[in-house]
């Protein structure tokens, strides 16, 4: 059973992308008072790793304002070193009770995945490669006889997937999960919608 504080932040989250798609947007805690309010200290209510794709600012498609949100944006949400740091720093040290991997349709670095597996003669710059590695092992059962445009938005799926699998079973969200204190969920943004489909919803 999760938390009270767990069920209201991903309620809010829902609401506030909802406002988000309708063009209902409230614009809540961007005012100068809020930002001093915030100078000593932060709560947010959640912390999400998202892409870093310009088109998909988490707290626009959420609805969210200043320190409402811990955010860790990398190149196709990969769980990367460095992203299960600030993980960990949000788990331990903001205690936020709810952890969202957001994936986006159309993906740029899941896309150059996919395509790169199909192609063993594409290459990438090392660094681009490294990138893509860590997507890899997500999609090792994605549907090659696919079309193409249906293979990314599964892709971008899995990758998501793939990203959660990992996370839970780092040692700061088994200990949220154990302790039933929060939640650890995967949503994908539709470009096109503007809504976040929660996966397993």
């Amino acid at each position: 059973m999760m938390s009270e504080e767990a069920r209201t932040a991903l309620a809010k989250l829902r609401a506030g992308n909802r406002r988000f798609a309708e063009g209902k947007t409230l614009h809540a805690h961007q005012s100068n008072d809020w930002r001093r309010h915030l100078i000593g200290s932060q709560k947010p209510i959640a912390t999400l790793i998202g892409c870093s794709d310009s088109r998909v600012p988490p707290e626009l498609v959420f609805d969210q304002g200043l320190g409402d949100l811990f955010v860790i944006r990398v190149a196709g949400n990969v769980v990367a070193p460095d992203v299960v740091g600030s993980l960990a720093y949000a788990l331990e040290h903001l205690k936020t009770p709810l952890v969202v991997v957001l994936g986006h349709q159309n993906c740029g670095a899941v896309t150059a995945t996919v395509e790169a597996m199909a192609d063993p003669n594409i290459r990438e710059i090392p660094t681009v490669r490294s990138l893509l590695s860590l997507i890899e092992p997500g999609l090792k059962n994605l549907d090659v006889r696919l079309p193409i445009e249906k293979r990314i938005a599964a892709a971008v799926e899995s990758n998501v997937r793939w990203s959660l699998r990992q996370l839970a079973d780092h040692p700061a969200c088994k200990k949220l999960l154990a302790e039933e204190e929060g939640i650890l969920a995967g949503g994908v943004y539709e470009l096109s919608t503007g809504l976040v489909r929660l996966l397993d919803d």
